[in-house]
């Protein structure tokens, strides 16, 4: 009798880690990409890539302006166009990849993005880029994580992106994602 109330507490305490673990696979795909619940805390590093701040993002390009910026930000992609939600700003000079930060990346996307990274580095993997998206925000850890698997090797995320080049004072410029050729369209299936 006496050790009952410590068994069922470590029972449900037992219970409760079970669900935590449960919940948080469901966070990241089989792969590993961030697939849920995108605006939370992020990481303070990702494997081969580099963390930058504002001065570091300042400093870098100011040393290689041959560096691309990628916003990564999501936008609606409806009836195959993007549909303006909300409008959109971003760092100037940059090219907005919408939606190829999602963690199970359509084909489309996936073609998109390798399309562009491949457009914008002239097929030099050692080209810098620096993906980033708002503060919290998991598209950028895993777009930056896609570019490394696909073998790129200058990779930087600005984790706090968008809102700390604002609160830095500093210009952020009208943005329109870049267009999603006909060609990568997924193919629909016919009634």
């Amino acid at each position: 009798m006496k050790y009952r109330l410590p068994a069922q507490a470590g029972l449900m305490l037992a219970s409760v880690l079970l669900a935590c673990l449960a919940q948080a696979e469901d966070l990241f795909d089989a792969d590993g990409y961030r697939s849920s619940q995108y605006r939370s805390p992020t990481p303070s590093s990702l494997e081969g890539v580099q963390i930058v701040d504002t001065p570091a993002l300042q400093k870098l390009l100011a040393e290689r302006p041959d560096t691309r910026l990628i916003d990564v930000y999501r936008r609606p992609f409806v009836q195959d166009r993007f549909v303006e939600d909300a409008p959109h700003s971003n760092l100037p000079d940059s090219l907005w990849l919408a939606n190829v930060g999602d963690g199970n990346l359509a084909p489309q996307w996936q073609r998109y993005f390798t399309h562009y990274l491949h457009q914008q580095s002239r097929g030099d993997v050692r080209q810098p880029f620096v993906f980033y998206c708002r503060s919290d925000c998991w598209l950028s850890w895993n777009a930056a994580r896609r570019a490394h698997a696909m073998g790129y090797r200058q990779l930087y995320w600005y984790r706090d992106g968008i809102d700390a080049w604002e609160q830095a004072g500093l210009p952020l410029v009208p943005a329109q994602p870049a267009e999603l050729p006909a060609a990568f369209f997924t193919p629909t299936a016919t009634p």
